[in-house]
């Protein structure tokens, strides 16, 4: 089972780090980067043993307070088109914060509760 969480580990670091590459066409692009970068760092020092639980479970409930905040008042899909781009892209991001918490307190929880 550790080689499997290693490996989701540093799958999904691979993933936000291909996240924060995508946002350089976002308006606010920046931050984006940033918490999508950092996600992947997150990701890779869970793969490695290199990361405190207590870091992780901070961040996850961080980006989780992030997805309240950033969910749109009224949810209209991700593709734009198909509602106002402004309900659309919050709920981009807001989604996106979404993954990032459920990941890390998926990683949290894995190494503080594992006895291997």
């Amino acid at each position: 089972m550790k080689i499997l969480f290693k490996a989701i580990g540093f799958i999904f670091a691979l993933l936000f780090f291909v996240a924060a590459g995508l946002q350089f066409n976002d308006p606010d692009s920046l931050i984006w980067i940033i918490v999508w970068a950092l996600a992947g760092i997150l990701a890779l020092g869970f793969a490695v043993d290199k990361v405190p639980s207590a870091l992780l479970w901070i961040t996850g409930v961080v980006a989780l307070g992030g997805f309240l905040y950033c969910y749109p008042e009224q949810f209209e899909g991700f593709e734009i088109g198909e509602g106002n781009i402004k309900n659309v892209e919050e709920g981009r991001e807001a989604f996106g914060l979404l993954i990032i918490a459920l990941i890390l307190l998926l990683f949290a929880a894995r190494k503080q509760f594992s006895k291997s």
